[in-house]
């Protein structure tokens, strides 16, 4: 259930989805003791405009633009 987790990962629970309340704490708790922390999306998206305050790489990682 979480073997794909890794840093920087983002992981995504859809609230309608029928097995997400009963299956949340086992995946939370495991994650917080393999030593992953949770942040607000909000710590991992960079503001501004992509191509000109970031870019995006081949993984799909933002990146601040070089000037």
């Amino acid at each position: 259930m979480t073997s794909k987790v890794q840093a920087g990962s983002i992981v995504l629970f859809h609230n309608a989805a029928k097995h997400t309340p009963e299956a949340l704490p086992t995946i939370l708790e495991t994650l917080l003791q393999e030593g992953y922390t949770f942040v607000p999306i909000s710590e991992l998206i960079l503001p501004g405009e992509y191509n000109v305050d970031y870019t995006i790489d081949h993984t799909g990682k933002q990146c601040p633009a070089q000037p």
